[in-house]
């Protein structure tokens, strides 16, 4: 099977757990209305809580996690494959996790990835945010065979790291993701342009579904979820910030079309890094 239908799932999550798995139920039966066999939702579907206490008191670990547990049966439900964007996680060590999941049409966890990159930026108009002083990072990243493509696994700020959707590419991944709570002021600036970059740069379809909208605890995210193609077209987008299910289909073999015209992956060379000051040379290692 080389084609699918895919759906991105735009949130608003609140702060409380539960009520978003409740609205997560009634997206997933639309996406799959639309006739969705994978289905994605944005960064933090189960608490877009940005107080730390308040984060902690809902806090559960995996095997408690009542998203986890709603994913589950609403995978093995309906059949499909649901990919949770993220949601926040208490490890054993206890620390918290920015962790994605995966579930198969029996609702078992197939593959997990906690996030990498953690947002600590300091933006215009006094807006700062700092992911490390709440999650750890992840360590390495993940692709996994599904029955109609190899999926890459990443989560929002990831899409900046071009390198890491590069490495999936190198893996054989013919979908990639990030799926995000972007702010507002961001998105508006990048948003479309990394998410087309990714594709393009890869030869990947590129899927990432979003939070958009005002929020429970004061944030403001961009919404606009999209499912990109290879070429970099946009096959679907919710053009605006409400809470809305988006679909495309996925037609595999255009990756491998549009790697073929383009063959970058493969024409990729080591190069070192030369830095000329004052009469000076230093070369800085190789890169690829």
């Amino acid at each position: 099977m080389s084609s699918f239908r895919a759906a991105a799932i735009q949130m608003r999550s609140g702060v409380d757990p539960q009520r978003n798995a409740a609205d997560l139920a009634g997206y997933v039966a639309d996406a799959v209305g639309k006739g969705a066999v994978y289905v994605q939702t944005p960064e933090m579907t189960g608490s877009l809580q940005r107080d730390r206490k308040a984060l902690a008191s809902v806090l559960k670990s995996e095997s408690d996690d009542i998203i986890v547990r709603t994913a589950s049966e609403l995978a093995a439900k309906h059949g499909i494959h649901l990919h949770i964007g993220s949601t926040a996680i208490a490890r054993d060590d206890g620390k918290i996790a920015n962790r994605a999941f995966l579930f198969g049409p029996d609702g078992d966890i197939l593959t997990r990835y906690d996030k990498i990159h953690m947002f600590d930026v300091d933006l215009d108009n006094g807006e700062s945010w700092r992911e490390s002083a709440v999650y750890a990072p992840g360590a390495d990243t993940v692709v996994i065979d599904l029955p109609f493509a190899r999926l890459g696994l990443a989560i929002c700020y990831d899409v900046r790291f071009p390198q890491l959707f590069r490495a999936q590419a190198l893996a054989g991944a013919s979908v990639i993701s990030a799926p995000a709570a972007f702010t507002r002021q961001t998105g508006e600036a990048h948003w479309h342009v990394l998410q087309r970059a990714r594709a393009i740069e890869n030869g990947a379809f590129m899927i990432s579904a979003a939070q958009g909208g005002v929020h429970e605890d004061g944030r403001e995210t961009y919404g606009h979820s999209m499912i990109v193609a290879p070429w970099g077209e946009i096959l679907a987008e919710a053009d605006h910030a409400e809470p809305a299910v988006v679909v495309a289909d996925i037609d595999v073999a255009l990756s491998a079309a549009a790697r073929s015209k383009v063959p970058n992956l493969k024409n990729a060379r080591p190069f070192g890094v030369i830095v000329e000051n004052d009469g000076q040379t230093t070369r800085l290692g190789v890169a690829s």
